[in-house]
């Protein structure tokens, strides 16, 4: 192992690819997490502590990232991921303020698929159709999602978690304007695809995608079973966020104290770590 990749963090030694499998990989609960050299591990910390519901130490992660003056790209990845702490609390007006950033930031449309801004441009745009959905604007929503698929539909695999993205932004957009199997559709494919990932993170929210789906299918309470897979996978990786949005599922199709419970407890855990709730 290369001397200069590793690094001394609570007396064990750690390689930078901690942040990464943190951020999009097999470790999402983290929480002795290397202290960041640069403005990319500022962002995996970001990207991280936001899964985890640490929304003021996110937040205070991408505050030290633009201070050190970011390359356009790292910066639009840091301007998506404020929108998906705000969207994640219910702000979707304020979160595409964000986004809208996030995309000017690229400037023209890149050309080459590999090319890192394409990543971050998949990712601005599906942040801003996620923003359009949440403010009712479904249209709008569809439109993006369409320049957006155009990117993201290729082979390349550095395009993985924007390939999963574009299909959870279409289950939510097909299952709020009333396609149940369209919605049923894209959360499968979302699943399919994060199998072949590494990310817990992206599994887990997939599977919860898929919940919805068959939440508003003929028969609701086909939702119990993945949503409490959900809540397992959750609580083992201390991924609160997810596990508060899938006991508001639960709750939803199969009413119980223990959904409430559930709840309550990640609300309290979110509001102690910075996070506010919009109110509807």
């Amino acid at each position: 192992m290369d001397p200069d990749s590793t690094r001394q963090s609570g007396g064990r030694e750690v390689t930078r690819s901690d942040l990464e499998r943190a951020a999009f990989g097999d470790t999402p609960g983290a929480r002795d997490l290397p202290a960041a050299e640069d403005a990319r591990d500022h962002w995996l910390r970001a990207v991280t502590l936001g899964g985890q519901g640490r929304y003021a130490a996110a937040r205070a992660e991408l505050e030290q990232l633009h201070r050190l003056d970011p390359d356009p790209v790292l910066a639009s990845l840091a301007a998506s991921t404020e929108a998906s702490l705000l969207r994640q609390l219910g702000w979707h007006a304020l979160a595409s303020t964000h986004d809208g950033r996030a995309l000017a930031l690229l400037g023209a449309p890149a050309v080459a698929i590999a090319d890192a801004s394409v990543q971050a441009r998949c990712d601005a745009l599906t942040g801003l159709a996620a923003d359009a959905l949440g403010c009712g604007r479904f249209a709008l929503g569809f439109r993006l999602l369409e320049r957006c698929g155009a990117l993201a539909d290729q082979p390349d695999p550095a395009v993985w978690r924007q390939r999963i993205r574009w299909n959870w932004v279409s289950a939510e957009m097909s299952l709020a304007s009333g396609d149940a199997a369209g919605g049923r559709r894209h959360a499968a494919a979302a699943l399919d695809l994060a199998a072949d990932c590494e990310s817990i993170r992206h599994q887990v929210k997939s599977e919860l995608l898929l919940a919805a789906a068959e939440s508003a299918g003929p028969d609701p309470t086909a939702a119990t079973g993945p949503a409490r897979r959900v809540l397992a996978r959750c609580a083992e990786h201390g991924l609160v966020p997810l596990e508060w949005a899938a006991s508001m599922l639960l709750g939803g199709v199969q009413p119980s104290a223990e959904a409430n419970d559930v709840r309550d407890r990640c609300e309290s855990r979110i509001a102690a770590w910075g996070g506010r709730f919009r109110e509807l």
